[in-house]
């Protein structure tokens, strides 16, 4: 049966031992991507509490962080999304995001519109990917693709 969560203290919990045992087992996020039998960015949201787990990903997970039976059934629960709480950001890698999406936000609304018509992109039918990248000035950049869904705003 399908359980969802609405609190989110629970998945922060288990989000924390499962960082932790990440950490102490010398971990990749691809590595527990791997056994999850998923992609690494859908893998690391939901360990990270944002999505639920299939049944047999949520068993492999939790076996390759030494996790018990509990956590096997709340990495399976629909969670509570949301993972910054209220006001500006102020990790500095997500307030990067945070500056890109107010200084772009209404460019990419302009052109998903202009191009799309009236709706949004998806966020729950979405692909994410990240790559690093050799920068043809030195050093590195990040490739940060979003890939979502576009919905069309359906008059009734």
């Amino acid at each position: 049966m399908v359980h969802a969560q609405f609190n989110p203290s629970a998945r922060e919990a288990l989000a924390d031992a499962a960082v932790e045992a990440k950490v102490r087992k010398n971990l990749s996020w691809q590595q527990i991507a791997d056994a999850a039998g998923l992609s690494v960015a859908f893998t690391t949201a939901a360990v990270l509490g944002q999505h639920p787990l299939p049944e047999e990903s949520a068993k492999a997970v939790a076996e390759l962080l030494g996790l018990d039976d509990g956590a096997v059934t709340l990495l399976q629960t629909i969670p509570t999304r949301g993972s910054i709480p209220g006001g500006v950001p102020t990790d500095p890698t997500i307030y990067r995001f945070y500056e890109m999406i107010q200084v772009y936000g209404t460019t990419l609304k302009a052109l998903v519109h202009e191009q799309f018509g009236d709706g949004i992109i998806s966020a729950i039918n979405f692909k994410l990917d990240v790559r690093k990248v050799a920068d043809p000035e030195g050093g590195e950049r990040a490739v940060i693709t979003l890939d979502g869904k576009y919905l069309p705003t359906k008059p009734f």
